[in-house]
């Protein structure tokens, strides 16, 4: 199973917030959190005048002390620049859109940010699949709003069905779901909607379509919502509400209605682009069971090849090694321009689309802004403002390869620490005799005999044999093998083998009589061993799960290319996403 994601947002004026904004240079601690700052308005004041800002007892509510807002600013965007964290959330706007203040102030969001929530509220979300409400000719299609009507007619209704059909895992947050009734309806597949409708996703065309797209699907979610209130009822926190306060507003069934969410794994599922990222890749590479490789070519980018007489096999090798079109010969520039990715649409351009997008969704939005890896500290800072100056209600930034780097923590972690003087370590000698234990298990290349010995002091050595399979399963048995081996008799636990071994997993997976999975290789040694120091009777009390990410690299599920798109790691090729 995967662990669940977390958000942690620190208001700018708590007095610990430079330690907060600190905390995820080293890679190695909060590994499965997401960081935010909570900015507030008084803080972007004292930002623009280089001033002092006051910090704040959280539980007297106090003067705490004062500090240098500028400088607090560009440390902010320092760490951003370093590794992506942490984000900034605009607290003082989430509460000024706020539709139940009588309830209680917000203070935090779910862990990718799109979903403002009080204490106890739950996440009620939907996507619609933009590409699906094109109709006309590849790009130069035309949105069907009377099907997309339809649809978010459907969809209002179906979500708020949710919370009534829903189990609740907590008394509290059944009450507070079901008093405010927020749902949020948002879309995917938009950069594939801007590509049908022939529309380059860093344009001012792309920015008015996104600005009547998202006016016309929450116009259209409100007065569902206001006709389920008709059926069923308005929200039990109607009253006191922004909505009771307006005499001109109807009655609503829920207190919020829309909502742009990442859409990492259903994105996939549905073959369309993810929220209102631009398109990850033109064409990438993806591991399937078998151990093959299958190349995964955007079909409205093939079908426009082959419509204008530029597709080949040649063509589409290259756009897999690029995963863009930049500098692919015999591309047109305006297909070129279309097929835009990520990493080709400037930060600007993806803070303008976000804001378009925002200025019509009553919750937030999740995207992530995307920088090359030469983008310097002031061009971070440069969107940040951008983002606020635009009514953004959060931000989150991504620069190419930062995860990769090396982050050094700060020199205080060491001032006071010297290094110990290395020691040689020598491999115990391997006495005559020794007894074990032999165990078959199967993995997807066969079935691999492993054998345990043990001296008086436990597991030895480790021997592995892959049947009759050779090649490279034997030799990379064999080198598995004398590794372990070296590690035990050099003192290296057991249990620390076990820890670093079970759980990695490959494309081909095998299973036990009993039901067990073997994931790898490596992870049939590392339940052998496990197995052998149950039966010497020692224990090992621990639950291995997959290593958290530190870089962008490898999926942990299925070896899969990475990428970080709306505030989540996700892999395109099987699905993962840390944010689910």
């Amino acid at each position: 199973t995967r662990r669940g994601a977390n958000m942690a947002i620190l208001r700018v004026d708590h007095p610990d917030i430079l330690e907060f904004i600190e905390c995820k240079r080293d890679k190695s601690i909060l590994t499965n959190f997401n960081i935010s700052v909570a900015v507030t308005e008084e803080f972007m004041r004292a930002v623009d005048d280089d001033r002092e800002y006051d910090l704040v007892n959280p539980r007297s509510g106090g003067p705490a002390g004062k500090l240098n807002a500028r400088e607090v600013f560009d440390l902010l965007v320092q760490s951003a620049w370093e590794g992506g964290d942490p984000g900034v959330v605009f607290i003082d706007r989430l509460n000024s859109d706020n539709p139940t203040p009588q309830v209680g102030a917000i203070e935090s969001t779910n862990p990718c940010g799109e979903q403002p929530l009080l204490p106890y509220e739950s996440c009620n979300l939907g996507s619609i699949n933009l590409a699906t409400v094109v109709k006309g000719e590849l790009t130069k299609g035309a949105i069907d709003w009377e099907q997309l009507s339809a649809i978010i007619q459907a969809a209002v209704r179906f979500l708020d069905n949710v919370i009534d059909v829903n189990r609740f895992p907590l008394p509290e947050i059944k009450q507070m779901t079901q008093a405010n009734r927020k749902i949020g309806l948002g879309i995917m597949g938009f950069a594939d909607m801007l590509i049908m409708l022939g529309i380059p996703y860093n344009s001012q065309r792309a920015v008015e379509t996104a600005e009547q797209l998202m006016s016309f699907i929450r116009e259209e979610a409100r007065a569902a919502s206001a006709r389920l209130a008709e059926e069923r009822g308005a929200f039990p926190n109607w009253k006191g509400s922004i909505f009771d306060r307006d005499g001109d507003s109807l009655p609503q069934r829920n207190a919020t209605v829309t909502t742009i969410a990442p859409t990492g794994t259903i994105s996939i599922i549905s073959g369309t682009s993810s929220g209102i990222e631009p398109l990850f890749a033109v064409a990438f590479t993806r591991n399937v069971m078998d151990g093959t490789q299958l190349t995964e070519v955007n079909p409205l980018f093939e079908q426009v090849a082959k419509d204008r007489g530029f597709y080949s096999p040649e063509l589409i090798q290259e756009v897999v090694a690029k995963g863009s079109l930049h500098d692919v010969e015999g591309v047109p520039a305006d297909v070129e321009a279309l097929f835009a990715t990520a990493h080709e649409v400037s930060p600007q351009w993806h803070i303008r689309i976000q804001a378009a997008f925002q200025q019509f969704t009553d919750n937030a939005v999740s995207k992530t802004v995307n920088f090359p890896n030469s983008a310097t500290i002031d061009d971070v800072a440069e969107v940040y403002q951008l983002a606020y100056q635009l009514g953004c209600k959060g931000v989150t930034m991504y620069r190419d390869g930062s995860r990769e780097e090396q982050v050094l923590t700060t020199a205080k972690s060491y001032e006071h620490q010297q290094p110990a003087p290395a020691q040689r370590l020598e491999p115990k000698a391997r006495p005559d005799a020794v007894h074990g234990v032999t165990r078959a298990l199967p993995t997807g290349c066969g079935k691999l005999y492993i054998t345990v010995n043990a001296d008086d002091r436990g597991p030895f050595e480790v021997f592995g044999n892959m049947g009759k399979a050779g090649g490279c399963a034997a030799s990379q048995t064999e080198a598995l093998a004398r590794l372990m081996s070296l590690a035990l008799r050099s003192g290296i636990s057991a249990d620390h083998l076990v820890k670093q071994l079970k759980g990695i997993s490959c494309h081909m997976p095998a299973w036990e009589r009993g039901g067990g999975r073997i994931l790898s290789c490596a992870d049939a040694f590392a339940k052998g061993l496990e197995r052998a120091l149950a039966d010497n009777g020692q224990q090992l009390s621990m639950e291995f799960e997959p290593e958290d990410l530190k870089h962008l690299g490898a999926c942990p599920e299925c070896g899969g290319n990475l990428s970080y798109e709306s505030g989540c790691v996700a892999c395109h090729s099987c699905g993962y996403s840390q944010c689910d």
